[in-house]
């Protein structure tokens, strides 16, 4: 695969207000997951991470996918799955689906919006549930199709499918397969809002410039930061934790921008995150 392929895979533009849209580019086949797209991926992650001009980062898919599962080839090649199976079973997983797992997008110091709009499936609802806000099209499909494949619950689905919906509902999703829409993903709490088709990426746009333009990159990347840690932690330990990072964020320049903005009514001008920034 060449790096052009993995450009062509994901599109990459940028916002004047700060916000990195990334866009998975293979709509012919629902933009399921491959090499191509994981490879433009991380390098549009990386380029959005390392740019102290985006403070948000927006992904969503083209055409009528948002990420339709893992690409498991044209139907023509189902005879011979027999054999690449086994084949499968020997190899490195990062040669079928990429070298990072999902979770990488948690561990980023920018927050990053999912904006479905359509099929989200498979790794491809894992990618999106690794987001930390979501919003989905009206008539987005979703499936965690895992046991309808006879796979196992992946990439770390089974430790944030239950944190944002419940064991009852995980299990449900996991165990059954089902293919639900995204009014029903609002409602279970996997997103955060459904909006018509052609309203969705101007909505994410809105919420994640908004954010852009109005919060602290520094206090962003500590408490995204924060919550995932605090995933593993006990309330005590939680706030013990808490307590050192708001001593450290006290003399920071975000909290005085913050007060004085706040009490001279004008919009915050929070200085952008730099690459020796936590």
């Amino acid at each position: 695969m060449s790096t052009a392929d993995a450009d062509d895979a994901v599109l990459y533009d940028a916002t004047a207000s700060g916000v990195a849209v990334l866009t998975f580019n293979r709509p012919d086949r629902l933009n399921a997951w491959g090499p191509d797209i994981a490879a433009g991926f991380y390098a549009a992650i990386d380029r959005a991470e390392a740019d102290p001009a985006v403070r948000v980062i927006v992904i969503t898919g083209r055409g009528r996918g948002f990420c339709a599962g893992a690409y498991l080839g044209a139907p023509e090649s189902a005879a011979g799955y027999d054999e690449t199976m086994k084949k499968a079973g020997r190899t490195n997983l990062a040669d079928l689906v990429g070298e990072r797992p999902p979770h990488f997008v948690t561990m980023l110091r920018k927050p990053v919006i999912a904006a479905i709009n359509g099929s989200c499936v498979g790794i491809g609802l894992t990618q999106a549930l690794m987001c930390d806000v979501r919003f989905a099209a009206a008539g987005a499909k979703f499936a965690a199709v895992f046991a309808r494949r006879g796979l196992i619950a992946e990439f770390g689905i089974s430790w944030i499918l239950p944190r944002l919906t419940g064991w009852g509902v995980a299990l449900d999703l996991l165990l059954s397969g089902r293919t639900f829409l995204a009014d029903e993903a609002a409602k279970l709490g996997l997103v955060k809002e459904v909006v018509p088709p052609e309203d969705l990426l101007p909505r994410a746009l809105q919420y994640a410039e908004d954010m852009a333009r109005n919060c602290s990159p520094s206090a962003l990347a500590v408490i995204k930061r924060q919550v995932y840690a605090d995933a593993t932690r006990d309330v005590v330990e939680a706030t013990a934790r808490a307590e050192v990072l708001l001593h450290e964020a006290m003399p920071r320049p975000d909290v005085i921008e913050g007060i004085v903005s706040f009490l001279q009514k004008r919009p915050p001008q929070f200085p952008a995150l730099t690459s020796n920034d936590t």
